[in-house]
């Protein structure tokens, strides 16, 4: 169909739209924002009659190559370690596709503009594709892998696994609080126009690299969606910005969308990338120069400046530190750290770092080995069980960190830790940042404005405090994680299937300690104990290092 016949199509569907007169209808999804009713277009006038026909032959693309993939033994060919952790991202991934295609009649009477709503309908569409097909491939993945156990069961477990809560907060991001807060800040504007990038390009030509080009199939099929979703977020501020009293609030949800969005987004694509392949060609990009190349400079120089001229304050003290913890502090290399010490309670196999592995890492982040190959080398001594416990439980100059209440990316980055008593609970943040979304800006009340509709960041938040006092086996087998003999455990720390004997089982954790919640510890503390605790935290090292003994 021409482009002349769809805009006119689309012009005669905004004619259909009209305000009831006959009452006054109900807010269902509230904001702070106020809107002047000025025109903003949609750019890309987008009809379902052009739109579907578009859509079906990027499904029919998508279902061929899956095909393809079986018919061309690509599961034979495909790396282990990149499929493992495809377990964890597939687990994750579809949770925040149908959650956008909730938040979007959140804006549909939030935003007084017809010619968006039609956009809004669009991408709501194209959300529930995205779900489908991601969940599609990970049914795949799960029929044709070597090792289904941790695809079948892990959504069943997202409410209560070691890392699905993290992924899980950040979805609900996209539904809860400020209308526009949720579905146009946090989603629109700063997750689909920033991070997609890394998300669904990035991470796909690594999974290419790995010999996996299902998962570029299907993600690039959903990254040429993405222009809609950043128009609709774009047009949406550019109403908020045109009413002065908007910008307050606007610079409060750009700080806490991008600093939310760092800390899991760039947690867990950058440990994806740098420890899920085995890709360790000198000249392949690293994730900070991913990153530098597609956020920094694509989404901050390209993006967020120009809005200055609008009067609107940019957060560029938190795009500097986001990369600042990405370059110097180490914070995908700390994550990664992390998922490995409770490999335990995850759900697939963590595969040990090589000598191959080390050079890479020394060459793209220098003095990586000096801070974290230490560590690495204890995990593949510790991966086969020999006596010893899983390694969380065993002396390897690591402190079990305490998790953010915010981001629920625990406190990696110790020097930065940070305490509050909120809601009359001792809460532990990762960031500064992290304390003024919870402290600040989740509140009915910012600086000195009314601000009902925010909520609040509450409920059973840290994995640790779920299982306060439990035995690890029990843990486990709460969680599910165990596979059909009842005994042998869906997690490895090492890719050996073949030999039972490297197999651990849940007769090796009941010797363990049981698991002990930091959260829980740190309000029984009295306050004395409590500041000496936070001293010796932010005085702790690189890689959970313990702080120095005082001479």
């Amino acid at each position: 169909m021409s482009r002349q016949s769809v805009a006119k199509a689309h012009q005669k569907i905004q004619e259909l739209s009209w305000d009831p007169v006959y009452h006054e209808p109900v807010s269902q999804y509230g904001t702070d924002y106020t809107f002047q009713k000025a025109k903003k277009k949609d750019p890309l006038k987008q009809v379902l009659r052009s739109y579907f026909p578009m859509q079906e032959e990027k499904d029919h693309r998508v279902y061929g190559a899956e095909d393809g993939a079986i018919r061309g033994n690509m599961f034979r060919q495909v790396q282990e370690r990149w499929l493992e952790w495809q377990k964890l991202f597939l687990s994750i991934i579809p949770l925040p596709e149908i959650s956008a295609a909730r938040a979007m009649p959140l804006l549909f009477r939030t935003v007084p503009n017809p010619e968006l709503h039609n956009g809004q309908a669009i991408q709501m569409i194209d959300e529930v594709r995205h779900s489908t097909i991601q969940q599609n491939l990970k049914r795949l993945y799960m029929n044709n892998y070597i090792d289904p156990a941790g695809f079948n069961n892990s959504l069943r477990n997202f409410q209560n696994d070691y890392c699905g809560t993290i992924g899980r907060q950040f979805a609900e991001g996209f539904i809860t609080g400020d209308a526009i807060t949720a579905a146009s800040i946090y989603l629109t504007i700063v997750a689909e126009t920033a991070f997609t990038n890394t998300l669904f390009v990035a991470m796909p030509a690594e999974a290419a690299a790995n010999g996996d080009y299902l998962l570029p199939t299907v993600f690039h099929s959903v990254q040429s969606d993405e222009s809609r979703h950043i128009s609709n977020g774009y047009a949406t501020l550019l109403m908020a910005l045109s009413d002065e009293s908007n910008h307050q609030l606007l610079e409060r949800d750009l700080r806490y969308a991008w600093w939310n969005n760092h800390a899991v987004v760039d947690a867990a694509i950058g440990t994806f990338i740098e420890y899920g392949t085995k890709d360790r060609r000198k000249d392949r990009e690293s994730y900070a120069e991913m990153w530098r190349r597609w956020i920094y400079d694509d989404y901050y120089r390209s993006y967020l400046v120009p809005l200055e001229k609008y009067g609107l304050v940019i957060p560029h003290d938190l795009i500097e530190e986001a990369w600042n913890r990405i370059w110097n502090k180490g914070y995908v290399h700390e994550v990664a750290q992390f998922f490995a010490t409770g490999w335990l309670a995850n759900y697939w196999r963590i595969d040990p770092m090589t000598d191959k592995d080390f050079e890479w890492f020394e060459f793209k982040y220098p003095g990586w080995y000096d801070k974290y190959g230490a560590w690495w080398e204890n995990y593949n001594r510790l991966s086969t069980p020999n006596g010893h416990h899983p390694i969380v439980a065993e002396n390897v100059d690591y402190v079990y960190p305490h998790r953010c209440w915010t981001c629920m990316v625990p406190c990696l980055i110790r020097e930065d830790m940070v305490t509050d008593k909120v809601d009359d609970q001792w809460r532990t943040y990762c960031s500064e940042t992290c304390r003024w979304t919870d402290a600040e800006a989740f509140r009915p009340t910012y600086q000195g404005r009314s601000t009902p509709n925010m909520g609040q960041l509450i409920g059973a938040r840290e994995w640790e405090t779920l299982y306060h006092g439990w035995n690890w086996a029990d843990v486990v087998s709460d969680m599910g994680y165990v596979r059909d003999d009842g005994k042998t455990m869906v997690a490895q720390p090492h890719l050996h299937l073949d030999d039972p004997k490297k197999l651990w089982t849940l007769d090796h954790l009941r010797r363990m300690p049981e698991v002990q919640s930091p959260n829980v510890l740190l309000n029984q503390m009295t306050d004395a104990e409590r500041a000496a605790f936070q001293a010796d935290y932010n005085a702790q090292g690189p890689a959970g290092r313990p702080a120095p003994a005082n001479t």
